[in-house]
This record gives structure tokens, C-alpha cells and sequence, in this order.
């Protein structure tokens, strides 16, 4: 496990951006987020499942959170544009970006794989990082210490047999967040690094290996100490990295 020990005002005044923020990892860096002092604006097409993610953070005391729902598999760039609009006109800038949301598609040989369902992994797990990236990068730009954190995968770093639109779209995501942080090096308060999760207690994770104890693997907040150091002041000036959150 990654190890680092967050202080307990670590994000203070931070306004830190959560994708997929309704439930598993999304959720918990959500909460850990605002426990330390953020103000997390919580994105997710599950409006009930955000509500209690923002229910869990005031619970915790922390500031009070934002709700921006959206569909990342229907989106469009305007509606990214219109986001970014509105989050200017509310908060003014933007300190952090969590890219967590992701689809896992289908397990299954390339050569079986159904096209449609191969194009809506893109949309959410690589179309839809492009699109909120550009559009939120001139409020990242103007904080004085922004940092914006990819979700990539094992199956991203090196391919599996069978896990097709999957693991494309997490090498994908790698070479992103790989240019994004070339192109912000040095010319922006703005750094971009990847996690990868690993085997976690989520809803995706036991969609993948429905055999697996579920009981045997760490829970999302067990694996948030990576995700702390990056959004974090302590990471400052760590760029273009890949990091593995076990």
C-alpha cells in the first residue's frame, strides 16, 4: 500500500472536482477529500447515489459540497463548456480534478467484442476525460497549485487477453494524462499524474471477477493515502507520473 499520512487540513480552501463521485473509489476520495478541508463538487449520472455522498460529507463536517450530475456517456463538449461556465461563475477557479469515473465494458476476445458497447467504453473512459479536461483546464489554471489525477488500470499499463475496450481505453488514458503533463510542465500551476486503483472492493471489481471474496481485497478508503498525496501541496512539482495505489 502506498504510504503516506495526510495531515488533517491538508486541502483547506481547495475546490477539488470528484467524477463517478456517487459510489466505491469516487466516493471515498470525495469524503477523504472534504475531511481534509476541500469543497468537493461531486459529478455522477446517479443523483440519489451523489445526495448520499453529500450526506457522508457533512455528516463528516466537512465543507458543504456541490452536486453537478451528468451523464458522461451522453455528454457532449458544450455541456462540458457549460460546466466549466458554471463552475467558474460559482467557485471562480479549480484546485483539483479526480478523473475516476469508468465503464468496464465487456470481458471477452477482441475479435467477439460489440462495437457499440466498444464505443460507449471510449465515450466514458476516454472521450469524456478530453472533453471535461479542456474544457475545467483554464479554472485549473488559475489556482496556484492544481492537480489533475487520471484512473488507469494494470490491464493499462500492460495488456490482458480479454479485456478488450477496457484496457485500450486505460492506455489511452496513460498517454493523456503522459501529454497533458509534458504540455503544462513548467508553463502552468497545473500537474497530471495517473493512479492505478488495483484490485479494489467495488462494484466494478466484483462485476469483473464475480468468483472473487470480495472480503480478500483492500476497501476504496484503505487505498486513498496516493489519492491524498496527489491532490495534495505535498506532491507539488510531481508531473507525468504513474503511480499504483497497492
Amino acid at each position: 500500500m502506498f504510504d503516506y499520512q495526510a495531515s488533517p487540513d491538508l486541502l483547506k480552501g481547495r475546490i477539488i472536482l470528484v467524477t463517478g463521485a456517487g459510489s466505491g473509489i469516487g466516493r471515498s476520495a470525495a469524503v477523504n477529500y472534504a475531511k481534509a478541508g476541500a469543497t468537493v463538487i461531486l459529478t455522477g449520472r446517479n443523483i440519489e447515489q451523489l445526495e448520499q455522498t453529500y450526506d457522508a460529507i457533512e455528516a463528516a463536517g466537512g465543507p458543504q459540497p456541490a452536486i453537478y450530475p451528468m451523464d458522461l456517456q451522453g455528454a457532449t463538449p458544450e455541456d462540458y463548456e457549460e460546466m466549466g461556465a458554471n463552475i467558474e461563475q460559482n467557485f471562480g477557479r479549480l484546485d483539483g480534478l479526480l478523473l475516476n469515473a469508468g465503464q468496464l465494458g465487456t470481458i471477452t476476445p477482441i475479435a467477439h467484442y460489440d462495437p457499440e458497447k466498444w464505443m460507449q467504453v471510449m465515450q466514458v473512459n476516454v472521450n469524456s476525460n478530453f472533453f471535461m479536461t479542456r474544457a475545467l483546464l483554464p479554472l485549473l489554471r488559475l489556482s496556484e497549485d492544481a492537480s489533475v489525477i487520471f484512473t488507469s488500470s494494470s490491464v493499462g499499463r500492460k495488456g490482458r487477453a480479454h479485456w478488450g475496450a477496457y484496457s485500450v481505453s486505460k492506455f489511452a488514458v496513460e498517454g493523456m494524462m503522459q501529454v497533458l503533463a509534458d504540455e503544462e510542465e513548467g508553463v502552468s500551476p497545473v500537474r497530471v499524474n495517473s493512479i492505478n486503483p488495483g484490485a479494489t472492493r467495488t462494484a466494478m471489481r466484483a462485476s469483473a471477477f464475480p468468483a472473487e471474496n470480495p472480503g480478500t481485497l483492500p476497501t476504496p478508503d484503505e487505498i486513498m493515502p496516493v489519492y491524498m498525496y496527489l491532490m495534495g501541496p505535498d506532491s507539488k512539482g510531481v508531473n507525468g507520473e504513474a503511480f499504483n495505489a497497492q
